[in-house]
């Protein structure tokens, strides 16, 4: 089994709601914030945005999120370094990362277990 395609972008800013006003005005609708500086974004059919507040003394970071629609049922195939397996995460779903030829790392989120 392969990816679906890109789910989502995940972002890290120094400032949510300045983030979040600039997506906004690209034409991105919040679908939900959480009560600690982060929230879910999104616009039409495409990938969603994910955006969360860091402290001012780290760099924010972009990351990829690849579609899996089950967890259990993918390989990543010989030319796939796998860095971290699937793993639960406190949000419902099950993430693995994957590094490239270039050293460049991947997310790949399936849903959690039920």
């Amino acid at each position: 089994m392969t990816t679906e395609g890109i789910e989502a972008l995940y972002l890290e800013t120094r400032n949510w709601g300045k983030a979040a006003k600039f997506f906004r005005a690209l034409g991105y609708e919040l679908e939900f914030a959480t009560d600690h500086n982060s929230g879910l974004l999104r616009n039409g059919d495409g990938p969603s945005l994910f955006i969360a507040e860091v402290p001012e003394d780290r760099e924010p970071r972009t990351q990829v999120v690849f579609k899996v629609p089950d967890a259990d049922a993918f390989r990543a195939g010989d030319v796939v370094e796998v860095v971290t397996p699937f793993e639960d995460t406190h949000y419902g779903t099950r993430e693995m990362t994957v590094r490239d030829p270039d050293g460049r790392t991947w997310t790949l989120s399936a849903p959690g277990k039920a």
